[in-house]
């Protein structure tokens, strides 16, 4: 059947014909295995192939030479042994007439020297890239042509595994390193001039159509005004991208805008949940109309809305949903299939990209099943085995999920709600006005236990009784937490937590002090909102830096409100106690390092953030009734087979907690404790 969707029409580049216009834009999950794509890599963009997008582009930044070392667990592909890979990878997603591109890069500065082989990094001139704290040595000619070298031989790799084609990375990198006036203090061949600046960029683009021809599709993500002082302007990276256009040398321009060196600059290209959607669309569709070029784009753009719009007024020819296909990859099977209302949303908290930056690997903060494809399902299927009665007690994230889950396995499925409404901590976060749009975690599951006929019972605070009269196969506690407070010699009671904080039950005095000792978004949000009440605040950590819990991206938006508000900072300090003088609190604090030093400040107000412990009372009242004791088998749990052992033959239903029932952790613990123990229901 013949669609009028914009978003579902094909679209032809060059000989290639991609069947819709929606793509996956270059990231590197941090899914390689020694540099190779190996199956976790495979099946995470097979999954997106699944789901109906049309070109998938793979690695964010594979590199071509040894002396540009891994940032974040890039792809290798100046390594022969590649090729075998990517061929496996591209071949599963070309089952799907999904094409497969790569992004390939010399990183220049934007890596560490102390890597790898720790060979010294290098740029167009010795400037320090703050976030990677790196100082470059200026490249050589000898440098200049081994690199050119070695992004041709990169290029007849992917061309020889059935890549559809590559694209050059072209900012924050070494390519566009010679482009910018920031990077670029060279008085040679290489420097001053544009001619000059774009001279590197032309001996690759000449050295890698030589070695793969003109039936391979290259293409370039390049920096189109870097949006910063004595930067590449507008006006400039528009001249570049038109010279680029009609070169004859590349197929695509796929359009990125501002700078990348530090975190705060990043959020302005990568913008997280509070900041605006799409910042971007406006200008590569300037880019597009100058050009007259296939023009491709990808800066938070998470919804279909917004999508098709891009695609029908003309600003561009692919457009990139690149977080919003780690959080649901069938986006496009849904709307084919007319379940746009079922896609699950992206909503902004940059869990993937601030894992990624501190060295872990790409999570969705509620799509547990991405980047675990190879033991975790994006559909849920049937249960071959008898239908269940599931009690879910607590409808926060993590108990949504696990009765979504349940439901779709085919269950009968009631959800016990204490409060009268669902999202637990989730709720309480977005109290905090900038993170509202997370309350997309539970809305969407909301819906989908709707679709699912799913009873969900507020104002219930379950007990034992209530639980038994349901007459359950299975029970899940997923009661959550309650906030505790940091050991103190004395003055637990004087204390205000940063749940109260955050819910509006205790109003910030005029003084504040806030103890954070657990370094994630609990402690830094409650800090933002007394900051913005126009509270006095001192904000003190144990750590070596404050909220270690919490990447880079999500950094930026809590120091900007914190330089505005004036907020002091204060690390490597502990809270010891707190006592009462007069109308005042006085806080004493400890050092870590310093055997008996002691400080003390005087405040209206000291609000405490330490987790939560278990509100695990109705878990430990069903334990003694239950089949198996709340016991769980790890080993079955991770590798396969019946993860519920029996240890009391006269108990009556399975049982098992998850999320902050079992200890504080967060978002993304709970709803993958939702979906893997759910499946095995």
């Amino acid at each position: 059947m013949t669609s009028n969707d914009p978003l579902l029409q094909p679209y032809q580049l060059k000989h290639l014909t991609l069947k819709n216009r929606v793509m996956s834009t270059s990231h590197e999950p941090a899914y390689s295995e020694d540099g190779m794509p190996k199956e976790r890599y495979r099946l995470y963009h097979a999954e997106k192939a699944k789901g109906g997008m049309a070109l998938t582009m793979t690695a964010g930044s594979a590199i071509v030479s040894r002396d540009s070392p891994a940032a974040f667990g890039n792809l290798h592909v100046y390594d022969d042994r590649i090729v075998p890979w990517l061929a496996e990878l591209a071949d599963s997603c070309h089952e799907h007439d999904c094409k497969v591109m790569i992004q390939i890069t010399h990183l220049g500065r934007r890596t560490g020297w102390n890597k790898a082989d720790w060979l010294p990094v290098l740029s167009a001139s010795p400037v320090r890239e703050p976030a990677h704290r790196a100082f470059p040595k200026t490249i050589e000619e000898w440098d200049i042509e081994r690199i050119v070298a070695d992004y041709a031989s990169a290029a007849q790799r992917c061309q020889a595994a059935g890549l559809d084609g590559i694209e050059f990375e072209s900012y924050g990198h070494l390519m566009d390193g010679f482009w910018s006036p920031l990077t670029n203090h060279r008085d040679d061949e290489f420097g001053g001039s544009l001619d000059n600046r774009l001279r590197f960029t032309d001996m690759v683009l000449d050295a890698v159509r030589a070695a793969v021809g003109d039936k391979f599709i290259v293409g370039i993500r390049m920096v189109a005004d870097e949006d910063f002082e004595n930067g590449i302007s507008k006006e400039v990276g528009v001249e570049i991208a038109r010279r680029l256009a009609s070169s004859g040398k590349v197929d695509f321009l796929n359009i990125i805008r501002g700078t990348i060196e530090t975190d705060a600059s990043l959020t302005k290209v990568i913008p997280v949940t509070g900041m605006r959607s799409s910042p971007h669309l406006d200008f590569a569709g300037e880019v597009r109309a100058a050009t007259k070029f296939p023009t491709f784009h990808a800066a938070r753009i998470s919804d279909v809305a917004t999508a098709r719009h891009a695609i029908a007024t003309g600003k561009l020819d692919m457009v990139g949903m690149t977080r919003a296909h780690i959080a649901d990859p069938h986006i496009i099977r849904k709307v084919m299939e007319g379940r746009e209302h079922e896609i699950r949303p992206c909503v902004g908290a940059t869990y993937c990209l601030d894992r990624i930056y501190e060295g872990g690997e790409a999570l969705c903060v509620h799509n547990a099943a991405t980047g675990r494809e190879a033991t975790i399902p994006h559909i849920i299927a049937k249960s071959e085995g008898p239908k269940k009665k599931v009690v879910v007690v607590g409808a926060g994230a993590g108990g949504l999920e696990a009765a979504r889950v349940a439901a779709e396995r085919g269950h009968q499925v009631t959800v016990l709600e204490a409060s009268s409404q669902a999202g637990g901590q989730v709720r309480l976060a977005t109290q905090n006005p900038r993170r509202k749009e997370l309350i997309g975690i539970i809305d969407w599951r909301l819906a989908e236990l709707d679709r699912l006929g799913v009873e969900v019972r507020y104002d219930t605070w379950a007990e034992k009784d209530d639980v038994l009269a349901l007459s359950p196969d299975v029970v899940i506690v997923a009661t959550g937490g309650m906030p505790q407070n940091s050991p103190l010699t004395e003055g637990d009671n004087l204390v205000t937590s940063s749940w109260d904080i955050m819910a509006g039950s205790v109003k910030p005095a005029e003084n504040v002090l806030l103890y954070d000792d657990n370094g994630g978004h609990q402690g830094m949000g409650a800090a933002e909102l007394i900051a913005n009440s126009g509270s006095r605040l001192e904000l003190v950590s144990p750590e070596r830096f404050f909220a270690p819990e919490m990447g880079g991206l999500n950094h930026v938006p809590y120091v900007r409100a914190f330089h505005e508000k004036g907020v002091i900072v204060t690390i490597n300090t502990r809270l010891r106690s707190v006592r009462r003088e007069g109308n005042q609190l006085v806080a004493e604090l400890a050092s870590d390092f310093a055997d008996g030093w002691r400080a003390e400040r005087r405040v209206d107000q000291v609000v405490v953030e330490h987790g939560t412990a278990p509100l695990d009372d109705l878990y430990l009242s069903l334990k003694p009734l239950s089949k198996n004791g709340g016991a769980v088998d790890y080993e079955r749990l991770v590798n396969g087979g019946d993860i519920f052992p029996a240890r009391n033959p006269e108990g009556g239903f399975v049982l098992f907690r998850i999320g902050d029932a079992v200890a504080s952790r967060n978002i993304h613990a709970a709803i993958y404790d939702g979906i893997r123990f759910g499946i095995r229901i």
